[in-house]
């Protein structure tokens, strides 16, 4: 992957890819998410994202929304644990006025009380809407079984009843304190000349070198193992067990990623689809999952179920695990395994924005965008001890948590 990289006199850091096609992506990615909110802040950071939209010094919020539709482009958003993401498409003719765009309302947002208070009113519903919803609700619940006591277990929605208190005051005091230059990425991709990219960069994008220095992230602190029952009369039981994992620098990391996929990744031949729907016909839905965060991690297995097939579900998953944990997987099957991940890998990137968005979000990690042939040489690398190994650690059946709906 050939990408072009600079770095403006604030800080602020810009990588692009050459990429032949009609349309470009770009984006600014933030180093702050839900886990850097105080405890009277939960939800802030989420919050920010969607009032970021509402005006700025020179336009407003029906401007910001015109600007990039009108031309057939599309602005979007997201927030994350630790991320905050600006991002849009557009054909590459009108990539100047995204960039500029996106500059402006990350860089010089007003925040207006009138358009907070309406605001709060959409986030609250959709609060209200994710809480009606189970399925996803677990996953955050769980989040903050196992990170207990931290932020990073939050949910990013954040409180209502704090959210429908904040403030003009209150976003422009954590905007002050938490994007700064220094932890931004600009990421491009397109058919664009980087020597004006860069230009445009610097017209659009400078800004005074802050002196303050965002607040020093602080690492969860020890686990302990919970086993939680919580009474929600839904239809389903809904089922998650997990550990947490390894961070995103961690030597093994990539190692959970392969092993992962083979128990619940998105293949219809993971272990989990294999055993609890294909064999035994008891889900719809049985996945495993892994998220790695810059000083920790959470590994997780969810399914939900008809009640009376609850425990055989449950006693299936640990059947799972527990062979992971007690042999290493045959050398045939590992070679299959591995090409699986790497095909998974290679049609991702095939997905352009989303290739933006990880070439954003990789630069900011590491400093780098690794080449497909470099990540295959890792996956390639690795053993079926080297498996077994992780899956003795992270699915530790006395290091393992326990959240069911009922």
């Amino acid at each position: 992957m050939t990408y072009q990289t600079h770095i403006l006199p604030n800080g602020l850091k810009l990588i692009h890819k050459p990429d032949v096609s009609a349309v470009a992506y770009c984006g600014l990615i933030i180093n702050t998410g839900s886990r850097d909110e105080m405890e009277q802040e939960q939800g802030m950071a989420h919050f920010i994202e969607h009032i970021l939209f509402k005006g700025t010094e020179k336009r407003r919020s029906g401007h910001i929304i015109n600007r990039l539709e009108h031309v057939g482009g599309e602005l979007n958003a997201y927030t994350s644990k630790e991320e905050t993401v600006v991002f849009a498409t557009v054909l590459k003719e009108y990539f100047e006025r995204a960039m500029e765009l996106i500059s402006d309302i990350v860089l010089h947002s007003t925040f207006p009380q009138k358009e907070i208070d309406k605001e709060i009113v959409i986030i609250m519903d959709e609060i209200s809407s994710y809480k009606d919803s189970p399925s996803e609700l677990i996953f955050d619940d769980f989040e903050e079984m196992i990170f207990e006591h931290h932020p990073i277990g939050h949910n990013i929605l954040g409180k209502s009843e704090l959210l429908e208190h904040y403030t003009t005051a209150d976003a422009v005091r954590f905007v002050k304190r938490q994007y700064h230059p220094r932890e931004m990425v600009f990421f491009s991709l397109g058919d664009l000349n980087f020597k004006q990219l860069i230009r445009w960069a610097e017209k659009y994008l400078h800004t005074e070198p802050s002196e303050m220095q965002p607040p020093k992230r602080f690492s969860p602190t020890t686990y302990t193992p919970q086993r939680m029952e919580v009474v929600k009369n839904t239809h389903q039981v809904h089922f998650i067990v997990g550990n947490r994992a390894y961070d995103l620098h961690h030597p093994k990391r990539i190692g959970l990623y392969l092993l992962n996929n083979i128990l619940g990744g998105p293949g219809m031949n993971s272990l989990l689809n294999l055993s609890l729907r294909e064999k035994h016909g008891l889900v719809y839905n049985v996945e495993s999952s892994y998220q790695p965060f810059v000083d920790t991690g959470m590994w997780s297995v969810y399914f939900g179920c008809d009640t009376e097939n609850a425990v055989k579900c449950e006693q299936l998953v640990y059947a799972e695990l527990q062979k992971l944990r007690d042999q290493p997987i045959a050398h045939n099957a590992l070679k299959k395994y591995k090409l699986q991940l790497l095909g998974q890998i290679a049609i991702a990137n095939e997905q352009k924005e989303n290739l933006a968005l990880s070439l954003g979000k990789s630069f900011l990690r590491y400093d780098k965008i690794d080449e497909l042939e470099v990540v295959r040489k890792r996956i390639d690398e690795i053993t079926a001890e080297q498996l077994q190994e992780i899956a003795k650690e992270v699915f530790d059946p006395k290091a393992l948590s326990v959240l069911k709906y009922v």
